[in-house]
């Protein structure tokens, strides 16, 4: 049985997809999240990277949809992402990476300053701030990333890491 804790915890994480706060999420919302990202790091969005994100960014609004769009209006309420989480993803954590893969991806390669397929520490944190995580909670979550201690996240880090948070109950 799923806890009421745990479903909490899921809706409270729907803030972080509902980038403009209408109350749903969107395709429009998806963009938004590759807009902010590229006006970070200055990268233009019909350049190759800009396009990678953005196309990352439907491929993740389309996994979502798929998965918690349950009456199909192309919208997906704080309830569909609550029942879609609960009922797909905790069972599957790693089909809720595969839909995630691309974007994180893209965005990745967006922070990569030095083309080696990862990002500073720094870069990660300036990823998440884009994404509407504060400076603390984004600090945080891009030292635990770098789990060896390096000053760079890849990933192989960051992909599971995004599936447990969104559904690993503890």
């Amino acid at each position: 049985m799923v806890s009421s804790e745990y479903e909490r915890r899921i809706a409270d994480r729907f803030a972080t997809f509902d980038q403009d706060g209408n109350g749903y999420i969107d395709r429009e919302d998806f963009a938004s999240a590759a807009k902010a990202v590229l006006a970070e790091f200055g990268v233009p969005a019909r350049s190759d990277k800009g396009q990678a994100l953005y196309a990352g960014a439907e491929a993740f609004w389309q996994g979502m949809a798929g998965i918690a769009d349950r009456d199909g209006d192309q919208r997906i309420t704080r309830d569909e992402f609550v029942g879609g989480a609960v009922k797909r993803l905790r069972d599957n954590p790693e089909r809720f990476a595969e839909i995630a893969r691309p974007f994180l991806h893209a965005a990745l390669a967006v922070a990569d300053g030095d083309g080696d397929g990862r990002a500073t520490v720094d870069d990660t944190v300036r990823v998440l701030r884009a994404l509407g995580a504060g400076e603390d909670v984004a600090r945080g979550a891009a030292g635990v990333l770098d789990g060896d201690a390096d000053g760079k996240v890849g990933e192989a880090e960051v992909v599971p890491a995004f599936a447990r948070y969104f559904t690993v109950p503890e």
